[in-house]
């Protein structure tokens, strides 16, 4: 049975989900619809890019996996979708928890709107985004969290993140939205594209 998160909400998936080592992360999103024409809002299409930042207990990044580098330590990016187009998760991630870096005490997700300054895309465009924990071995999903689309300027957005707390993994829905795309994330957790 799996777990509607509202934001801020937590789980214990040490706990919750006894001998969990092996998740598939799915994000998931739809680009809105023009009000009143009937169809999608033109320019661009709408790119959409999930990715992950791995953090040591200084809060410092010690690796980035997204569509240019989609396998780090004990992480794999199961490839990039460039439209979000169709049912379900648009991009996965998977985790393997006792193979992260020994150093590891936060993953945080992201999606993040491909040259979105350039194209002038903002979450305000994004509807039905959401993120689920899958237990991979029984394609269980766990949990979900449908954002809120409170940062409807935000080009980029923190959408959840599996941590250690005293031995135990959890999950916490996030929804923080940032501008600037991964340059952002880069910056902000000092981490290697």
């Amino acid at each position: 049975m799996s777990i509607n998160l509202t934001k801020g909400a937590k789980i214990n998936l040490s706990k919750d989900f006894s001998g969990l080592n092996d998740l598939q992360v799915g994000l998931g999103w739809d680009i809105a619809k023009k009000k009143g024409l009937g169809g999608l809002l033109g320019g661009a299409n709408f790119d959409l890019d999930a990715s992950v930042v791995v953090i040591d207990d200084r809060d410092k990044g010690l690796e980035l996996v997204y569509f240019g580098k989609m396998k780090g330590t004990g992480i794999s990016h199961c490839g990039d979708n460039l439209t979000g187009a169709g049912d379900g998760d648009d991009e996965v991630i998977n985790v393997s928890l006792s193979k992260l870096h020994a150093n590891a005490k936060k993953l945080r997700f992201i999606v993040n709107i491909y040259q979105a300054e350039k194209r002038k895309q903002k979450f305000g465009n994004v509807e039905n985004a959401f993120i689920r924990l899958v237990d991979k071995r029984n394609n269980q999903e766990l949990c979900r969290y449908n954002l809120n689309k409170d940062f409807p300027e935000a080009t980029g957005m923190y959408i959840g993140e599996i941590y250690n707390h005293n031995g135990e993994w959890k999950f916490a829905a996030l929804e923080e939205g940032f501008t600037g795309g991964l340059p952002t994330v880069v910056q902000q957790y000092q981490v290697k594209a």
